[in-house]
């Protein structure tokens, strides 16, 4: 493949990690783990939905996959490639493919957003493909399935190299014909019929008259216009909005949110209190109907639910990858608690109230009262979806989390596949810094994680005016202090923070959290939490900043120079800590180019350790309390100028940011592919784990693992 291309291939020697949750799951009652079983197997037939949510393409290329490992297991399908004439290096190739396909559960690369293609000719693959048994089995099956991804599966157009919306990339959240100015439309006409954007998508067609016509899909088991009456139930109707005519239907996923809600019913049988049981009651509602309302409410439930063992949580969740930045991508998780760094966590959260205080905005801007999270320390069993977190605040509706709270996760064993890291494959960082960033980056992670979920996430209040016209602040005497004038904008009823700020809410709120986590690492209390003192905790507390400030210059990789876009939000957050760092001046940090020992440029990043809290922390300070107040008087065109600059990536000196990202992409490291275990039924009256997902068929009706 052309060297042009490479940045859109998996490299054969790509990393492989497996999540170990052995300790964890062994330590389950046999209730728990047949809890543990469903919930997985829901959160499995779930993330199917993910491919709906890609590309046009991505269903059929992983109903093609499956059809082939079906009918063949890897080394026998290896015999029969190389009998039609692939090398074992192409034939490589297809497995690297298809683990991406799986574990991005699409062809876009969940981290970035960016298309990757087989990295072996086109011919090769469809020697491969139709000389197999399962070709040999369903002919025509196997063929249709061929001849409607071939082609997309490899083509590299502009459009097709990236999500995006409109002219900007694919996605199919909208239908191919939908603009920028469609989608705004379209969230006005939800906010007006108080209908959350979170689990729709949608569809434009021209009528004779070249009028638009907006249907709105709701993702529910029932289908059709209408539903049985019901409390949760959406008001599906037509109507007319600013001149153009919406539908809102129901039935999207239909077929796969049939088997979620079997799997949720049968985890019922095994729920361990109240809680739990009446939060699958809502969920099952919410995926039946079509109401995020019903959602809402069993993420209530799931907040009460103080310390489970077996913790999940599923849904339409995360907005990164929705262009427009409102609808959620489908995920579901099952994880079982790590009780030793759960303590940690839990020390957290009992001084969080005192750490909210030092946060650099008014007490005004803060919520009324802290509401007490679980944060908890997960092994994850199961995580669907096209990528896994290190660590989550959930659920994403503002106004449960400012009334009714919130949950924090870090997610153990992801963490520690983090923490690997080979020194030689140490990109951007002086030689006398590799051994202090491999010895510190897991602990030095730990504590951003934990405080990125619990105090940035969980921080912060939205000024909102509610349905009957009442404040939840004090009009007369609250005082912005960027301007030292009253508050003059605000949240009215109905608006959210993803829907107000849309496209860059996801990135801004990121880029908060990771600040506050930087704000607060450098505090002693929160180190003494974690076993840190005297030189340790000063090593952890550069590692943390050093690993920031790389992390900023690696981000550029999903800058996109041809649209002037990001792809990725939390990348874009750590440039955006760069710039601010970098503007703080006084040798602080800085990012030097060079070349490397193969002759190719190459680049450092320097950060002056004296100088972190004499320079970095009033810059960090400065900029954390613009980004709150911004966000906490819903302030979108202030919001927009302040983040949009920092995001920008010119070639200006001195960094030359367009410059040193060819130098990102030319020393770039491919992530790592991760390997999640499963449960299987073997008969015995308990789960067990085991390597590769079984077929349902394999599961006995009573449920018995």
């Amino acid at each position: 493949m052309a060297r042009a291309d490479a940045q859109y291939v998996l490299p054969n020697d790509i990393g492989v990690a497996g999540l170990d949750c052995r300790e964890a799951f062994a330590l389950l009652s046999p209730a728990e783990r047949l809890y543990a079983h469903h919930l997985s197997r829901a959160a499995w037939y779930g993330g199917l939905v993910v491919l709906l949510q890609t590309s046009p393409e991505a269903p059929h290329i992983y109903a093609l996959l499956g059809r082939l490992f079906e009918a063949r297991d890897p080394e026998r399908l290896r015999r029969s490639a190389l009998r039609e004439g692939l090398t074992e290096d192409e034939f490589q190739a297809f497995l690297v493919y298809a683990a991406g396909i799986y574990s991005n559960m699409g062809n876009y690369k969940s981290f970035g957003d960016t298309k990757f293609v087989p990295n072996l000719p086109k011919e090769k693959l469809e020697r491969l493909v139709l000389g197999s048994q399962a070709a040999q089995e369903h002919p025509e099956e196997i063929g249709e399935l061929w001849r409607t991804c071939r082609d997309p599966m490899f083509s590299l157009e502009p459009r097709q190299r990236h999500l995006g919306l409109g002219d900007e990339g694919i996605t199919t959240y909208f239908s191919g014909n939908c603009t920028l100015e469609d989608a705004k439309l379209a969230q006005s006409f939800l906010d007006a019929q108080n209908l959350s954007a979170y689990n729709t998508r949608l569809f434009k067609e021209l009528d004779e008259q070249g009028k638009p016509r907006y249907e709105v899909r709701l993702a529910s088991v029932l289908g059709g216009d209408s539903a049985p009456d019901s409390d949760v139930t959406p008001k599906l109707k037509s109507s007319e909005f600013k001149g153009s005519h919406f539908r809102v239907t129901r039935g999207d996923y239909a077929p796969i949110l049939k088997k979620v809600v079997e799997h949720l019913e049968k985890a019922k049988a095994y729920a361990a209190n109240g809680h739990q049981e009446r939060m699958l009651t809502q969920y099952i509602a919410s995926f039946t109907h079509g109401s995020i309302e019903a959602h809402k409410e069993g993420s209530r439930h799931w907040i009460r639910d103080k310390g489970p063992i077996v913790e999940s949580y599923i849904g339409f969740i995360e907005s990164y990858r929705d262009p427009f930045g409102s609808r959620g991508e489908f995920e579901g998780f099952v994880a079982v608690v790590n009780r030793s760094m759960s303590a940690k966590f839990g020390q957290l959260v009992e001084s969080a109230e005192q750490l909210l205080r030092e946060l650099p905005w008014p007490p005004a801007f803060e919520k009324d009262k802290f509401l007490t999270p679980d944060f908890t320390s997960l092994d994850v069993l199961a995580f669907a979806g096209s990528g896994i977190p290190a660590g989550i605040n959930i659920p994403n509706y503002d106004d449960i989390r400012q009334t009714d709270g919130f949950k924090n996760v870090s997610l153990g064993n992801v963490l520690a596949v983090a923490y690997a890291t080979n020194r030689e494959k140490l990109t951007f960082l002086e030689e006398e810094d590799k051994d202090l960033y491999i010895r510190w980056k897991g602990p030095s992670f730990e504590v951003q994680v934990g405080l990125h979920e619990l105090l940035g996430h969980g921080s912060g209040k939205l000024f909102v005016q509610d349905e009957t016209g009442a404040f939840n602040f004090d009009r007369e005497t609250v005082i912005n202090p960027e301007t030292g004038e009253r508050i003059a904008s605000w949240y009215r009823s109905g608006e959210t923070w993803d829907s107000k700020f849309s496209t860059i809410a996801s990135s801004y709120e990121e880029c908060r959290a990771e600040s506050v986590g930087l704000y607060l690492g450098l505090n002693p209390q929160v180190l003494q939490i974690f076993g840190l003192g005297g030189p340790e905790a000063e090593d952890v507390i550069y590692v943390n900043w050093l690993n920031m400030v790389r992390a900023g210059l690696l981000g550029l990789e999903f800058y996109t120079p041809e649209t002037s876009s990001w792809r990725q939000a939390h990348m874009q957050a750590r440039f955006v800590i760069l710039r601010v760092l970098l503007e703080a001046g006084e040798g602080l940090v800085s990012v030097v180019p060079t070349a490397g020992s193969d002759g190719r440029p190459d680049a450092r990043v320097r950060l002056d350790r004296s100088k972190i809290r004499s320079v970095g922390r009033p810059a960090l300070e400065r900029f954390l309390r613009r980004l709150q107040v911004l966000k906490s008087t819903g302030d979108v065109a202030g919001g927009r100028e302040l983040y949009e600059g920092y995001s920008a990536v010119t070639d200006e000196p001195p960094e030359r940011f367009l410059t040193l990202r060819d130098t990102v992409l030319l020393r770039k490291e491919a992530r790592k592919l991760i390997v999640q275990p499963s449960t299987r039924h073997d008969g015995n009256p308990v789960c067990h784990l085991d390597s590769s997902p079984e077929d349902d068929d394999n599961i006995n009706d009573d449920g018995i693992c």
